[in-house]
């Protein structure tokens, strides 16, 4: 296995096209000089000893060379050493609303965001359960299959958008469904799903839904997400709101956040319903309520062990500087009255 210790040294290497764009430039520039001086058979009669190819072969090596001073920086590491790990551990489905509706900004900085955010919180402080993430709207979508892959996992949340989902709505049933199929019931792990929405459901049973994952012992917890009150939903034009959702009539649409249906969800799902604000997320409670769950113990492998790898990059920087430094930009003489081809007469 390959690692960087400090992988945000490579961002060095984004410098050697600014480089070459440079070189290029100043070459040119070079070029248009000679031109100005006259003939270009008589400026090179003037100037026979000066080379137009030695400076790239030099910039060449000298780009080379930076690039592997910069991986050296990053010090690379190979794994020398796999350990297997045990734990105990449960399985968790986020299943996040994308809606819409979860652009409103009665929790900041947006309803989305906000979840979003208590979501990496958790991601954080998880310690050998496997999570998934499940994104709906009016469909359903595996975002994350279940992992324990917890950096994958912050990745794949990073992406989660309203757009990702084309179709509009809110399907809690299908999503529970989903999060039914995406789990593995033969490993006996303990497993919960845990639905981030504001209840504004209109597309299936999802009560239904919930009693039967009860049914394979997966309990159904629920954070509800926004205000009673409620607030308008925003419509973005790149990157930018110009305006909000208005209906049939032209007036504005308020998305309320339906505490009734997520109460409903959670107890149909023997679990618990909690309602988000700004200073709490819910996810706290709702995981005090998974910890009483069944946990597996599970072994994983990983590299414990690794050797820094940065000397051999560091030395082949240094000998093409070496080698560079030593290439002249004047001409060989020796190469230049060497006349392979040339023709004698008789």
């Amino acid at each position: 296995m390959l690692r960087f210790a400090h992988i945000e040294y490579l961002w060095g290497l984004l410098s050697i096209p600014l480089f070459i764009l440079l070189f290029i430039a100043v070459s040119r520039w070079k070029v248009k000089a000679v031109k100005s001086l006259g003939d270009r058979n008589v400026v090179n009669m003037m100037i026979p000893d000066v080379s137009f190819s030695r400076p790239w072969l030099k910039f060449i090596l000298f780009a080379i060379a930076f690039g592997f001073l910069v991986i050296g920086a990053a010090d690379p590491q190979i794994g020398s050493k796999m350990e297997e790990e045990k734990h105990k551990g449960a399985d968790l489905m986020i299943l996040l609303d994308v809606s819409n509706s979860m652009l409103s900004q009665d929790l900041a900085p947006n309803r989305l965001e906000n979840a979003k955010r208590a979501i990496a919180q958790l991601i954080d402080n998880l310690r050998g359960d496997r999570i998934g993430i499940i994104v709906f709207a009016g469909e359903a979508y595996v975002q994350l299959p279940v992992t324990t892959d917890y950096s994958a996992a912050k990745l794949f949340l990073n992406t989660i958008n309203t757009n990702m989902v084309p179709t509009q709505g809110t399907a809690i049933g299908s999503a529970i469904e989903l999060g039914m199929k995406s789990f593995d019931f033969k490993d006996g792990t303990g497993k919960a799903m845990i639905i981030i929405t504001d209840g504004e459901n209109h597309e299936d049973d999802a009560v239904a839904a919930a009693k039967v994952a009860t049914e394979k012992d997966v309990t159904v917890h629920v954070i509800g997400v926004g205000s009673a009150d409620g607030a308008p939903i925003p419509i973005y034009q790149n990157g930018k709101q110009v305006g909000f959702h208005t209906d049939s009539a032209g007036k504005t649409v308020v998305s309320k956040l339906d505490e009734t249906m997520g109460k409903e969800i959670a107890a149909a799902g023997n679990g618990a319903y909690v309602r988000a604000t700004n200073a709490n997320s819910g996810l706290g409670i709702v995981m005090d309520q998974i910890e009483k769950i069944q946990r597996k113990t599970v072994g994983t492998k990983s590299f414990k062990d690794f050797e820094d790898r940065f000397q051999i990059f560091l030395a082949l920087a240094f000998v093409l500087l070496i080698i560079e430094f030593f290439i002249s930009n004047r001409k060989s003489q020796r190469l230049s009255n060497l006349k392979l081809f040339e023709v004698k007469k008789t």
